[in-house]
C-alpha cells in the first residue's frame, strides 16, 4: 500500500546532497553495515551490460555504481542534479561522462539507450512515476531498466528490527560519521514514506514497462525492480495510446474555459 508521499522540494533535496558529498560514498558504507557493496554487484549483475551498449545511470551521485558499469565495456552517462555530487564524481572518475539533470526532465533523445538505472534515488524525485515514463521514453526497444531501491521487509521481525534501527540506530550513526546528520533524518523519513514492492512494480507497468519483476535483497530492506521497453512495434504503438490520454492538449485560448475544467494537464512525476 502507497505511504503519504513527502514534500519533496528539488532545490532543497539537491543542496542537501550538495553537502554530503564529499564524503558520501563513506557514509553509505558505513550506514548500510557494508551491504551498499553487495547491493551494487547485485545491480550491475541484474544490468547486464555489454561491450558498446549505452547505459544511463540515474541518479549517479559521485559515480561508484557508473565506474561498476562501465567495467564491462559499456559507455555510461552518469546523471544527477547534484552539481555537488558531480564535483565530487569527476574528480574521483575522470574518464566519466557526468551530466547535471532532473530525472523528470531527461536530456536526451527517445530510444537512445540499451539500459537505464537508477540506484537508491527514484524515493528521491518529487513526482517518480514522471521519471519512469522518462526512463521508458529513452530507452530503446527491447531496452531494460534496473531500480534499485530501499524497500519494505515482507516478515515481521526484519520489519520490526529495520525500524529500530533507522528510527534510532541510524541517527545516531549519522552524527558520528556525517558532516551533516539532518540529511540522514530525511533518509529515515523517506525510506518510511516509500511504498512497497508491489507498489513500484504496478508503477513501471503503468508507464508501459513488460517483463515486470523484483527480488529482495537483505530480507527486503532493498529490492531489485527489473522491466523491458517492448520490442514488437505492435505492442510499443498500443502503449503509446494507452498512455497518450493522460496528456491532454491545453484549450484553445480563443474559448475561455468552463469553471473547473482544466485547459492543460502535465506528465505524471518521484531520491537517496
Amino acid at each position: 500500500m502507497a505511504r503519504a508521499e513527502m514534500d519533496k522540494q528539488p532545490g532543497a533535496v539537491s543542496g542537501m546532497f550538495d553537502e554530503v558529498a564529499r564524503g558520501y560514498d563513506r557514509t553509505n558504507a558505513i550506514m548500510s553495515l557494508g551491504n551498499d557493496a553487495l547491493w551494487r554487484i547485485a545491480t550491475v549483475r541484474a544490468i547486464g551490460a555489454k561491450p558498446g551498449e549505452r547505459v544511463l545511470d540515474i541518479a549517479a551521485g559521485t559515480g561508484t555504481s557508473s565506474a561498476a558499469i562501465a567495467r564491462a565495456g559499456a559507455e555510461v552517462v552518469a546523471l544527477d542534479f547534484s552539481a555537488g555530487m558531480i564535483a565530487e564524481g569527476r574528480r574521483k572518475h575522470t574518464d566519466l561522462e557526468f551530466v547535471e539533470a532532473d530525472a523528470e526532465k531527461l536530456p536526451f533523445d527517445d530510444a537512445s539507450f540499451d539500459a537505464v538505472t537508477i540506484s537508491f534515488g527514484l524515493r528521491n524525485v518529487a513526482h517518480p512515476q514522471t521519471a519512469l515514463a522518462e526512463m521508458y521514453r529513452v530507452l530503446k526497444p527491447g531496452g531494460r531498466v534496473v531500480i534499485c531501491e530501499f524497500s519494505h521487509p515482507p516478515t515481521p521481525l526484519m520489519r520490526t528490527g529495520y525500524a529500530v534501527y533507522t528510527r534510532f540506530v541510524m541517527p545516531v550513526v549519522a552524527r558520528v560519521v556525517s558532516t551533516d546528520p539532518a540529511a540522514y533524518d530525511y533518509l529515515a523519513e523517506s525510506i518510511e514514506a516509500w511504498p512497497d514492492q508491489h507498489v513500484l512494480t504496478q508503477w513501471m507497468r503503468g508507464v508501459g514497462f513488460s517483463r515486470v519483476a523484483y527480488r529482495n535483497l537483505t530480507g527486503g530492506v532493498v529490492a531489485l525492480h527489473r522491466g523491458h521497453k517492448p520490442a514488437d512495434a505492435a505492442i510499443l504503438a498500443r502503449t503509446a495510446k494507452r498512455i497518450a490520454p493522460r496528456r491532454r492538449p491545453a484549450a484553445p485560448s480563443s474559448a475561455p474555459a468552463s469553471a473547473g475544467t482544466p485547459t492543460a494537464t502535465s506528465a505524471p512525476k518521484d531520491l537517496t
